[in-house]
């Protein structure tokens, strides 16, 4: 750490206008940097193969980036920290993956092939009230006995 920089000022100290309107705004330091490096690392290897914000300029299929992103979290789940073609790490990939599919949805360079929506939210709801439930009386016939 720095040390020659002077000490922060306390946290709840409001007397600066620009911290009264800093409140307001999106808190782009809650996003951990080690987010953004592996991210954008994985951008740099798209952008080596296709160009940087090419979706910008051609639109992309949402199903094609989900995909990939799956992908990337099923080797990661699977033991493999970084995809072999790249050497960038599986998780910075699908980060990537997600970040081009807001981009592109903000951009309007997003082309929604998604299927019609299903019940996955209400299925994974349904499960885990079941889940919940059980343990708790697993739990209550713990302390019971």
């Amino acid at each position: 750490m720095n040390t020659t920089c002077p000490a922060p000022i306390a946290a709840n100290d409001d007397t600066n206008p620009k911290d009264l309107v800093g409140d307001f705004k999106v808190d782009m330091s809650l996003l951990p940097p080690a987010a953004s490096i592996h991210a954008a690392h994985a951008f740099m290897d798209g952008a080596r193969k296709y160009g940087p914000y090419n979706w910008r300029t051609k639109k992309v299929r949402a199903r094609v980036y989900l995909s990939a992103a799956k992908r990337h979290l099923d080797a990661y789940l699977d033991g493999e920290e970084c995809a072999a073609d790249s050497g960038v790490h599986h998780l910075g990939h699908a980060m990537a993956c997600c970040a081009i599919l807001l981009d592109a949805a903000e951009t309007g360079s997003l082309v929604d092939d998604r299927p019609a929506p299903g019940a996955a939210s209400a299925i994974l709801r349904r499960l885990e009230a079941t889940i919940r439930a059980r343990r708790l009386a697993a739990e209550a016939a713990e302390s019971a006995a």
